[in-house]
Formats: C-alpha cells, structure tokens, sequence
C-alpha cells in the first residue's frame, strides 16, 4: 500500500473528526462508534481512559467500553499529536495500515495514543454507511496527571540552583539526611535494586512520591556484579537504557555485566535515590485501619527496624527463589552443587570435570566459560529448549528501535501493540530465524539437541513472558557442543549419580568434580508468601504469564491486596511500565484513583 502525506493525514482526520463527533465531551451522540472499528480491532489502554491495563477486542465491546469510560473520565477532543512522526503508511504484525499518534486531554489526565487505520471493503453496517477507512487497533495512554506532572526538563526544580544559604545545609547534607528516614516514613518501599527497582523509583521520586529502595546486597549493581565472570547482556544497548538517563554514546552495543553495575550505582546517584543496601526484608503485614504496611526490615549489622509505608513495590525479578529440584539419587554426589545463582568463575574449575544440568542461558553459559577455562564439561538436558543465534536472529523483536526514531517513540509504539498482534508479529520472527539458523539447528538436531520454538511457535520473547526462560542465544555454546567440545547427554539417559559422576542407563559413568543446577527459579508467588503470608498470595494470586487474559497477571498495576505492586523483566519493559505503575500510585496518593482496584472496564 502507498499513499503520500496529504492522503494519510486526510484519512487520520477524517477519522479523528467522527470519533470526536460520538465520543467525549464534544460528542453529538447522533451515532455509533462501532462504526468507526474494524469488527476484529482492538483497543488497549494504559491508564488513559480506563485508569487500568487492559485490552478489549472487537467493533461492538471496544466501542461500549470507551464510550463509558470516556464519560467517566471527562475525555475531550482527540487531535494529531505534532511532537511525533506524521501519519504513515506501516507494517505490524504483517499488517500494512496508517498510523498516527494522537492526542487528548481528560479531568485528570493528559494523554497520548496510536491509531492504526486499515481499509475495510464494508462500505455498509446495518444499514448505515461507515467510513471507508477505520481503526484495525487504538492505543490510548495517560502521559501526565494534570497538577503533579513529573519534575524533569522544564518542569525540574529551581530552587535549590539559585540558593545560596552558606550557614544552613548543601545539597549533600540534605540527601545524607533525607536517606536515614529518621524523622519521618516512606511512603513507597521498594524491594529490590536492579533495573526493575531503579526505573520505578526514579519515576516516582520525579512524580514527588518519597520512595526508599532496599537490597540485601552489600553495594548498588551487586545483582549484577555478583553472578558469573563472563556475563554480557544478550540484547543490545539501544533497547537497555533506564529511565530519564541514556547509557553513554560510547558504550559497546552489548554491555558487560560489570560495567553495568557501575551504571546502576551512578544512576541511583544522579537521580537522588534513597536506597538502603544491605538490608532485607524479614516479614510484611498490612494494617487495613491505617491502609499501611508493617515491614520488618534487617540489615547486615544485625539491626532492625520496622517501616511503615503505604505502598510496597516488589521489584525483586519475575522469580526470586533458586530452584533446586529434587533430583533423584543427587544426593549421593560428594562434591559441590551448586546453583547456577551461586556460580562465579570457571578458573576455579580449570581442568575439573563438571556437570551442568539445565540448558537454558544461564546452562550454556556456565557450560561455555567452564569449557573456555579448561574443564571437561557434560550439559544434561531435561526439556526442549529454544535456541536462536544472538546475531541477528535473536535481535529481530528490537528492529523497531534501529529505525530513525527516539527510544520515547519506540517505547510507545511497542506498549501500543496488543498481545494477539505481538504474538503475530513473533511468529514472524521465530520463521525468518529459523530459516536464518538453518545450519546452526541442523547441527544441534544431529547430535541430539531437543529444539523447540515457543508456544504456537512464538519464539523465545513468549517463552520469557509465559515462563521467564527456557531459550538460549548463542554466542558460541550451541557451536561447541556440535563439534564435541562440550558433551550432550539428555535427562532420560541418566540411571543414577554417585559419589564422584552419574551413571548412565547403558552402563557407562560420567564422572565429576563439580555439579551445577541451571534449573531456574521458583515462581515469584512463593516468595510473596513467604514475606506476606499464605493469605496475601491467595489475594494477589498467579504473577507474570498471561493465563486467559491479554495482560500480564498482577505486573505493573492494581492487584488484589491494595498496597502491594510488582514490576519485573527486561530493561525495556521496566522502563515502560514503572512509568505507568509510578502514575497510579501517585494517583492513589493524590486520591484520584481508590486503593481497591475498580475490576470494571
């Protein structure tokens, strides 16, 4: 399809002038805006009209629920946005359709959207004419609350830059003072301080919210710092930055785990976070009265406190306890096992034998840097796993952000996008790779390597979304197992382990001096009811994957136990949703919005 500006724009106002006419404040009510949507569309909303995440499908269900939102929200006119790309002709999810951001404005709210119009051959609906053209999906977003709008570019704090009281406190002092927490309560705690940590506690330290991190590690970027020597984010740098705060222009394209940890502690720095490391969170318990928790809190000096705040974010990772499975006859093995959580070096294991069981990321890269460092290493593999090349095929989702475009733009286009298209667009993406790793999977498959490719065949970013792992991007490992240099052997082949190996079920013995269990984490339910109670996480429920909806379970919004919120996954994904997660918050603190979730559209 080609059309030049003047027709997109024509079609795009066109567009926006009957929706005007029906829906919002303006609105005529002389007809239906079920004519203004394809019947199989789709409309998602992040707090913009509904103050929930959540996607409805359909002409007839799209247009009852915005047309009922819009009255409740106050929603005005909607208009072309002009600090964003002009209306276009693109292609998602295979396919090809205008797109243009819009514009609007509610009681509370100012927000921004995605409209994406197909050409439809139905000139006609139940007797009346429709418009040629009409919406296949429409994205609308909350930008800022009106009133408490973020404080950044010009919106950012003047006072202290023009004060100049040399007998009180400096810019030091007062952060020194405002982290003890000596004289007043937090009002969010958040749990953890790694991207997912950091991004939502920058948000709402910019939106005004006091908010304190804790970590139980001894330094800011430990969670990184911390694990195996050789780690290096598997995507690449444009799709990583935080919130507010680009990663420097001079950075390598993958970032070394190191490096990154320095980052991290820099940029809960210059963002003025308060953070506590070195400090866990013991027990929780939520005071209904005062709509506040009780959370104990100990640090590594062996003091204790108990905090009150009125929101707790977990930001711990989509899992947090090691899964340590209950392996048959392991428990004969005399030397080390340990989980890959606990692996640091495989100079420590120069020309040791070791067994890796699992064979996940986590599973080939410990098998690669064992290798590289001189031991003899066996990978068990107990599941099929996926397996995509790191370039290009596993950077096919982020093409988007390699287009002339700011990250801001990028960001929004991907949050526009519902989950039955996204699932759409990674069966594209899973095909074109596995025509690309043709002779990379021919191999694997030849020496016995169980492949598969995700659900419906969604390739490896639905593996993370349903399950949090599962795949590998190979930048080496899957190639030294073809040649050899690493041995296969699968989980059925196994009798039983003894003293110094395991023995397998032809007779043969695989001895070793080391075992690694590359076997994941336990669902973050269980850690959930662990610090809040079993009651507390029957409220809260399943978290992450999608179960029969279209969202997340429980991530980045309301849940069922007012007060308690999680944030988790990629750096892409907390930097988009800590903004939305950080707005209701802010809105429960302004009581724009209730503590209790409104479960109605």
């Amino acid at each position: 399809m080609t059309l030049n500006q003047d027709t997109c724009n024509k079609h795009v106002i066109d567009w926006i002038k009957r929706f005007n006419g029906i829906v919002g404040d303006s609105a005529t009510q002389s007809a239906t805006p079920e004519f203004l949507f394809l019947e199989d569309s789709f409309w998602r909303d992040t707090l913009g009209l509904s103050w929930r995440l959540q996607t409805i499908l359909g002409d007839k269900e799209i247009s009852t629920a915005i047309v009922n939102c819009a009255k409740k929200v106050g929603l005005g006119p909607i208009s072309l946005d002009d600090r964003a790309s002009s209306p276009q002709v693109v292609s998602r999810a295979g396919k090809e359709a205008i797109e243009a951001f819009f514009k609007f404005e509610t009681k509370n709210t100012r927000g921004r959207g995605i409209l994406r119009l197909a050409k439809t051959t139905r000139s006609k609906c139940g007797g009346t004419n429709g418009p040629q053209w009409r919406a296949w999906t429409f994205f609308t977003a909350a930008d800022s609350i009106k009133g408490h709008e973020e404080k950044i570019g010009r919106n950012r704090p003047t006072g202290q830059s023009f004060s100049r009281d040399f007998r009180g406190p400096n810019w030091l002092d007062k952060r020194m003072a405002s982290q003890k927490y000596e004289d007043r309560e937090p009002q969010v705690l958040v749990v953890g301080c790694g991207q997912a940590g950091l991004s939502i506690a920058a948000r709402l330290t910019r939106l005004g919210v006091d908010t304190l991190i804790v970590d139980k590690n001894a330094r800011i970027g430990d969670n990184w710092r911390n694990r195996y020597h050789a780690l290096t984010l598997h995507n690449q740098l444009q799709v990583n930055h935080l919130p507010y705060m680009d990663f420097p222009v001079t950075w390598p394209i993958y970032i070394p785990k190191d490096m990154l940890a320095l980052w991290f502690e820099s940029y809960a720095a210059a963002m003025e976070l308060n953070v506590w490391t070195g400090t866990t969170v013991k027990a929780a318990n939520y005071d209904v009265a005062k709509g506040c928790w009780q959370v104990k809190i100990e640090q590594d000096d062996g003091t204790s406190r108990t905090i009150a705040p009125r929101h707790v974010v977990m930001a711990t990772g989509i899992s947090g306890i090691p899964h340590r499975p209950d392996i048959d006859t392991l428990d004969n093995f005399s030397g080390p096992v340990l989980h890959s959580s606990q692996y640091r070096d495989g100079d420590d294991w120069s020309g040791k034998r070791a067994i890796v069981i699992g064979t996940g990321n986590s599973g080939h890269d410990i098998s690669h840097d064992l290798c590289s460092s001189g031991a003899s290493v066996t990978m068990v593999q107990r599941s099929p796993t996926l397996v995509v090349n790191i370039e290009p095929s596993a950077q096919f989702p982020y093409i988007l952000y390699n287009e002339d475009r700011t990250t801001e733009e990028c960001d929004f286009i991907t949050t526009s996008m519902p989950i039955p298209l996204v699932k759409q667009a990674h069966q594209h993406f899973t095909r074109r790779s596995r025509e690309t790793d043709k002779e990379l999977l021919d191999g694997l498959t030849k020496i016995g390597f169980q492949l598969d490719f995700g659900e419906d065949d969604t390739g490896w970013q639905f593996k993370y979304l349903t399950r949090g792992g599962g795949y590998y991007f190979n930048v080496g490992c899957s190639n030294l197992l073809i040649e050899g240099q690493i041995d296969l052997v699968q989980n059925a082949e196994i009798d039983y382990f003894e003293a110094d190996g395991m023995v397998m079920k032809d007779g043969s013995k695989i001895d070793a001096d080391l075992i690694i269990l590359a076997t994941g984490y336990k669902p973050q339910e269980q850690l959930v009811s662990q610090l809040f109670g079993p009651d507390v996480a029957e409220k809260v429920g399943p978290i992450w994957g999608f179960g029969d909806g279209l969202e997340l379970r429980n991530m980045y919004c309301q849940t069922g136990q007012p007060g308690l919120w999680f944030i988790a996954g990629s750096f892409a994904q907390c930097r988009i949703n800590s903004k939305y997660l950080a707005f209701q918050i802010k809105a429960i603190e302004e009581k724009l919005l209730t503590a209790q979730p409104d479960k109605a559209a």
